[in-house]
């Protein structure tokens, strides 16, 4: 096993190193095209950076939607822009929180949300839990990135 893996580590270096010379020596890199084969970027050539895409409009919209499945993460229905949300700050619980919910008027996080693994109830919110956009996202009104043909068992709906 020790000798496939330096065999590959290997020859993954023999190929590297033509192509941090040709960089070096400033010439061009040829044979990285996308062979006609679309990608989330585009039929973008891969040694071409192509301008960064506009960003989607989020849709402020309080009316509750329908989820496309069971234990679906709620979406983000505002605009989220400039929310401080790292270790020292999370900006969603100044309206969200227990404490809060009631005074602004905002949805009020799930109290599973103060679960530890081991379902010890905390006082605040579980560090698991503390960064929202792990698993929330703001609505907005795009197209899919990957088409599929997903739909929710009848039952269930």
């Amino acid at each position: 096993m020790r000798t496939i893996i330096f065999s590959l580590l290997l020859a993954c270096t023999l190929l590297y190193l033509p192509v941090q010379a040709q960089q070096a020596a400033g010439q061009k890199i040829e044979n990285v095209s996308s062979g006609g084969q679309p990608s989330l970027r585009g039929l973008t050539e891969l040694d071409i950076t192509r301008p960064a895409d506009r960003f989607k409009a989020d849709l402020d919209d309080s009316s509750p939607y329908v989820s496309d499945y069971v234990y679906q993460p709620p979406l983000i229905p505002h605009n989220i822009r400039n929310y401080e949300l790292s270790t020292n700050a999370n900006k969603c619980l100044s309206c969200h929180s227990f404490r809060r919910s009631a005074e602004t008027g905002a949805t009020k996080i799930s109290v599973t949300h103060y679960e530890t693994r081991e379902g010890q109830v905390l006082s605040d919110v579980s560090p698991r839990r503390y960064f929202c956009l792990q698993c929330h996202v703001v609505q907005t009104d795009s197209r899919p990135l990957v088409e599929n043909n997903f739909r929710p068992v009848e039952s269930l709906r």
